[in-house]
């Protein structure tokens, strides 16, 4: 597989001639070439004419504009030389060397040391050259895993660099087409993957294709074919695609949404949720990177204008409802993709919530029922594609599968109804017999709907299946799956939370966020500085650098469930209170309320607090530290009776100590 715009030997790039390079590179090419980056190549040719020019022995190869799939870019050069992968990247005509340049330097050799194959076990420099910068030696530094800290260079030192890193690093020459055709398994972040969705990136090109995993191409095409066969048909239909968390289910459904905005425009497919922070850090990614990109080629674009583009893309459903309301007609939409439609409103929730705004208010339907009463105004065909993560409901009102499937056979018997066959496990259907409902005639199943393999946690695939059986007090099972995790993912526990801290900045590399999470019913944690009442901004949090005090990257500010849900972060501090602790074989649920703990009885509020914690402990992509403090023999609300038995429970079952 070729990734790259041009590859050649030192050898054959000094044989090529200029023009002959740059028009391989703009052949390559695939949007409109702007001359900054025409100039830029041109600069670069040049350099390494210069360069191996007056090193006639120069072993080695070039690769000009490598494919780094997972962040949906390219680094400038790959140079393999002396069984090095040097990772170089250009700020031509620069006079300082940035941090910026730095970490995007680093987040390429990362890429390339998690995700490709043929670099796993290869020695990684990445180098920033800054043209006109002072020249700087700076002593290696590795980073682990044979992966060093960026070097930085200009363009007149850049030879002097490089040799250097060969005499103290060289080993192995390796060959350079098997390297580069080697199997890449790029696991975006959802932001990542939107962004690099949103600049027209196919779905095979940051997502895995390993046989370990169902694919996110194969959910995609199953679910355009559902599509595609419905517009023949002129009938409507609902998906259901579920999946365990962290397996892609959001992803899939922006890839759905994207991909039909683009070919099928009469569709006006839009992607919906009810999750205010995921609505709120997704629009905003999209837009800054939508302005960045244009920056880079030179085109001034307004935040303004590029954000009236991605909320026409993701919209919360509330404004969608509203707007429905609003208008009694058939909506622009015929395809609507709704994320985490386990979480929609019960009639009750909903009810309560339009009277609230409007007394006078006659709406007298759940979520489920609205939306699929809106998209049955179309004449002809509509589909409907729901997004469900398994045991991730976390608030009341949230209706689960029931009040859909409620509504189809109750309301809407002329739907058809597509789903895995995953439906009729317990996460799914809290005991009920989801499939009995609707008429078998109805009814299709095609496994490709169900996601069963998180690639959120690339290091490992069952992190899911063990936070599971850990939180179902499956304990011999958890123990099972703590073994087989511990030389990939790293799961700690501490008494400490400044150990906890110490910890995540150093798993932490180039641009790896991390941040401290907890359940929003936490609030004992407040006297050691964790106020759970004062709310995050999740954009600031996810979104801002590390020099930012907002960002997740200070480790201050926490995020609940209901901020994080749907998102994740690299490496991933829980602060695990009181509200929910172990016995002998099962968990205690509690609240505070005023000035105590209360015991929590019902049974559905019991079930919110759990997958609370369950959605917590699969936000990590990469590792976890859990801190549960002390406790305090001064405050009854803190006594170590809360906190201990959590260590406890979690130490036997294999966790290490940090």
């Amino acid at each position: 597989m070729k990734r790259s715009y041009y590859s050649a030997s030192v050898h054959r790039f000094l044989c090529d001639s200029d023009d002959a390079i740059l028009g391989a590179l703009t052949l390559n090419h695939p949007h409109e070439l702007e001359f900054r980056q025409r100039n830029a190549w041109i600069d670069e040719i040049r350099l390494f004419r210069n360069l191996f020019q007056n090193e006639p022995s120069f072993q080695g190869h070039l690769f000009f504009e490598f494919s780094i799939p997972r962040m949906g870019k390219r680094a400038d050069v790959v140079l393999l030389h002396r069984g090095i992968v040097l990772v170089l990247e250009f700020k031509v005509g620069e006079k300082q060397y940035t941090k910026y340049a730095s970490d995007q330097a680093l987040d390429y050799g990362l890429d390339l040391k998690n995700f490709h194959s043929g670099s796993h076990n290869k020695t990684i420099v990445p180098i920033v050259v800054a043209t006109r910068a002072p020249a700087e030696l700076a002593a290696l530094e590795d980073q682990g895993g044979q992966l060093y800290a960026p070097l930085r260079a200009n363009d007149q030192n850049l030879l002097e660099v490089i040799s250097a890193v060969a005499s103290q690093l060289a080993t192995l020459v390796f060959d350079a087409i098997e390297w580069e055709s080697a199997g890449y398994k790029p696991t975006p972040t959802i932001i990542e993957a939107a962004q690099a969705l949103y600049r027209n990136h196919d779905v095979q090109d940051i997502s895995r294709s390993d046989a370990g995993a169902i694919n996110l191409t194969k959910t995609t095409q199953e679910i355009d074919t559902v599509i595609d066969g419905v517009k023949q048909t002129n009938r409507k239909a609902i998906c259901f695609v579920t999946g365990v968390p962290g397996s892609g289910k959001t992803l899939a459904g922006l890839n759905i949404a994207i991909e039909r905005q683009d070919a099928h425009k009469d569709e006006h497919a839009v992607f919906l949720s009810g999750n205010g922070p995921l609505v709120q850090v997704l629009r905003e990614a999209l837009v800054r990177d939508k302005v960045a990109a244009a920056e880079e080629l030179g085109i001034k674009l307004t935040k303004k204008s590029a954000r009236t583009e991605a909320q026409e893309f993701i919209q919360p459903i509330h404004h969608f409802r509203d707007e429905a309301l609003r208008d009694p007609n058939p909506q622009p939409e015929r395809v609507v993709v709704f994320d985490e439609a386990q979480r929609a409103w019960t009639k009750g929730k909903a009810v309560n919530f339009m009277r609230g705004r409007d007394k006078n208010s006659d709406f007298d339907m759940s979520e489920p029922e609205f939306l699929i009463s809106v998209m049955d105004r179309h004449e002809g065909y509509a589909v409907i594609v729901c997004l469900v993560g398994g045991g991730q409901e976390i608030n009341t009102g949230e209706a689960g599968l029931s009040e859909w499937f409620d509504a189809l056979v109750n309301k809407y018997p002329g739907w058809d109804v597509y789903v895995s066959g995953q439906l009729k496990a317990h996460e799914y259907n809290h005991g009920e017999d989801l499939y009995a409902k609707i008429d078998p005639l109805r009814l299709t199943m095609i496994d490709n709907l169900h996601l069963a393999v998180s690639i959120r946690s690339f290091r490992a695939e069952k992190v899911s299946d063990c936070i599971k059986s850990i939180l179902d007090r499956r304990d011999d099972e958890a123990r099972q799956y703590v073994e087989l995790l511990q030389n990939r993912y790293p799961i700690v526990i501490t008494r400490n939370l400044e150990s906890a801290r110490r910890w995540l900045r150093t798993k932490a590399r180039g641009t790896e966020r991390y941040g401290i999470v907890a359940s929003s019913g936490a609030y004992r944690l407040k006297p050691l500085g964790l106020n759970l009442k004062a709310q995050i901004d999740p954009v600031n949090w996810f979104l801002e650098n590390d020099e930012d005090v907002r960002s997740s990257y200070y480790l201050e500010d926490v995020a609940t469930e209901f901020d994080i849900q749907g998102l994740e972060l690299d490496w991933v501090c829980l602060a695990w209170d009181g509200n929910l602790y172990p016995t002998k074989n099962d968990w205690v649920y509690r609240k505070f309320k005023g000035t105590k703990w209360q015991m929590i009885n019902k049974e559905e509020d019991r079930l919110f607090l759990k997958n609370s914690y369950r959605v917590l402990l699969t936000r990590a992509r990469q590792g976890m530290v859990i801190f549960i403090p002390e406790g305090s023999s001064d405050d009854p609300t803190r006594d170590a009776t809360f906190y201990d038995p959590t260590y406890e429970y979690l130490q036997s079952l294999g966790l290490q100590v940090l």
